[in-house]
């Protein structure tokens, strides 16, 4: 039987199964679903007003309803299923793990109101509801309250990236194999994509979000490169260049990352160093107190940093992710500052960098370096 992969235990962890890393303190791992009906009342989250149109943002426009169970019925989800050997993938823990989670959930928890084919619920995100759904309004309630009673907190940065990334980002190998799309983890920018149901004033700055959001995805990578035989090439380039692009990062925290160090083998322990370095940045990351000021240094320390172009010792398989990885974190952090996002030059030569690494495979490093260093002047030029 193949070995059950992240994914899998992303579920565990999404049910706050007992045994499994909590993403919320207070999630009791016995708690019942009681089905997203239980939130869809007009005086609830299913009306019109002011935080409660959620129930009715996530079933019309959120791709996280239906669609993800509708896509293990497509052509493309069957080939991968005969490569797998899976005969019904709609029912299969490796596929329905993140497509289709309440599949995964012991029958006895689930109430007659809960459908497999809604896809990812409102449940599998904010914990089973039985020991909160009808407390959790109660103004007298604090957010330790509300956790306390198994609700997950995702205000909480960290938590919220724990939950979203392991079916963001990590694909078992032998599912990739398969034929299965590679995943690449970026929280703030597929948050800013989903239909809000959140409040977006209260909410964490973006290039915050987007920081845990990537010492989370490193963090997963590395948990997956300790645990398989042959790291495929592909998932190590992705770690690589994951490091590279947090070492500068760390440096404006005074988190010392010794990326030669880390990268000097591929053995178990090299991956668990990254891995544990990751997970204590993120939730140090999670707690920053963020500003302007913040955003623009990352913003000018990654403009500067095409020496990992020149770097020999990284393979230009991972320097092109690498670029990946800067160009959308360029994005996020230009994006914040108002000033720099309505600059027309500064966009386009943003555009340029996006272009660069639309073809990974044919990756041009000098290029990139060229058009990294024109973003960089522009950015110099476009405000003190």
């Amino acid at each position: 039987m193949p070995t059950p992969s992240r994914a899998f235990f992303a579920v565990l962890l999404l049910l706050g199964a007992d045994g499994i890393m909590q993403a919320g303190e207070g999630e009791a791992g016995g708690a019942h679903f009681v089905g997203s009906t239980g939130c869809s009342a007009s005086s609830c989250h299913g009306g019109g007003g002011t935080f409660q149109s959620e129930f009715t943002q996530w079933s019309k426009n959120d791709f996280h309803h239906e669609r993800p169970f509708a896509t293990l019925t497509t052509a493309r989800a069957s080939r991968i299923a005969d490569n797998l050997k899976i005969a019904d993938p709609t029912k299969d823990a490796r596929c329905t793990a993140c497509h289709a989670p309440l599949q995964t959930v012991p029958p006895a928890l689930l109430s007659a109101e809960n459908k497999v084919t809604e896809g990812v619920s409102c449940e599998n995100c904010h914990a089973p509801a039985e020991n909160w759904l009808r407390s959790h309004t109660r103004t007298d309630w604090t957010t330790a309250d509300r956790v306390q009673a198994g609700m997950r907190d995702l205000k909480n940065l960290y938590v919220r990236a724990n939950t979203c990334v392991a079916c963001h980002q990590s694909v078992d190998a032998e599912v990739r194999r398969a034929g299965h799309p590679e995943l690449v983890f970026e929280l703030d920018g597929q948050l800013a994509s989903e239909p809000r149901h959140w409040s977006r004033e209260k909410d964490k700055p973006g290039p915050q979000i987007w920081l845990v959001g990537q010492a989370v995805a490193l963090r997963e990578i590395s948990w997956q490169l300790a645990g398989e035989k042959e790291p495929e090439k592909s998932l190590r380039d992705q770690w690589e260049g994951l490091l590279q692009l947090m070492a500068p990062l760390a440096a404006i925290e005074n988190k010392t990352l010794d990326v030669g160090i880390i990268m000097a083998g591929s053995s178990p322990d090299n991956f668990k160093a990254a891995q544990q370095w990751s997970d204590a940045f993120a939730k140090d990351a999670a707690n920053l107190a963020w500003t302007d000021e913040l955003s623009r240094r990352y913003l000018n320390s990654l403009a500067t940093s095409g020496d990992v172009f020149n770097n020999r010792g990284v393979s230009q398989s991972a320097q092109a992710r690498y670029a990946e990885r800067l160009v959308l974190a360029l994005d996020r952090l230009l994006t914040s500052q108002a000033s720099l996002a309505a600059d027309a030059k500064l966009t386009q030569s943003l555009d340029q960098l996006y272009g660069d690494v639309q073809d990974l495979p044919n990756f041009a490093p000098l290029r990139f370096v060229r058009d990294l260093n024109s973003f960089r002047a522009t950015l110099s030029a476009s405000s003190p």
